[in-house]
């Protein structure tokens, strides 16, 4: 089984990323904070790779962090999740306050992930919740306080249709280096990170 991967990005869209290892090139799935926390294609990446082997397939997912693979590998054991769907769950809100919302027992919050119904975030509620630290794993990261030009650039995104915890993230990908841009230089930069 394959648990890790470090080499050469040679490609990455949202929700894949090809990583050149020892001569072979490996198709990784991975979620929409990794892809937006990747390196620029042709630089060096260590993935956290969780392989799911059917009879027809195999299947790699990739992750930056320990705690996104740990969560992912939690969801996965819930009853009517499989891999695809805890991608995209990771996809659709931030990590830890998704921990925060299952083990609140918060099913609405849960309920505004594409993909999850009413049962299945009752589900993962009643089959996480106690599986769960109550702090959040500890490398996730916390989001610090937006500036003014930020959260326009957030509201911008989530009224063109990209799901919030997406635009909270590119917007801190485009922020992280250099604060204090003026709304159109983040906001043409942010739609270039979701564009990519």
């Amino acid at each position: 089984m394959i648990a890790h991967l470090h080499g050469r990005l040679l490609a990455k869209r949202p929700n894949q990323a090809i990583v050149e290892t020892g001569g072979v090139g490996y198709d990784v799935t991975v979620s929409v904070p990794t892809f937006l926390d990747l390196p620029r294609v042709g630089g060096e990446v260590e993935l956290h790779v969780h392989t799911h082997v059917r009879e027809d397939q195999i299947a790699l997912y990739g992750f930056l962090g320990l705690a996104e693979k740990h969560l992912f590998e939690k969801l996965i054991t819930v009853s009517g999740i499989g891999p695809k769907l805890a991608i995209t769950i990771l996809s659709g809100m931030a990590a830890d306050e998704m921990v925060g919302a299952i083990r609140s027992n918060d099913v609405a919050r849960l309920t505004r992930i594409p993909g999850i119904g009413k049962k299945t975030a009752e589900r993962m509620v009643l089959e996480l919740r106690d599986k769960l630290p109550v702090q959040g794993a500890e490398d996730m990261k916390v989001a610090p306080p937006m500036s003014e030009v930020e959260g326009d650039v957030l509201s911008a995104l989530v009224n063109l249709g990209y799901q919030r915890a997406t635009a909270e993230r590119a917007v801190a990908a485009v922020t992280k280096n250099g604060k204090g841009a003026a709304f159109e230089t983040t906001f043409r930069e942010a739609l270039g990170v979701l564009s990519k």
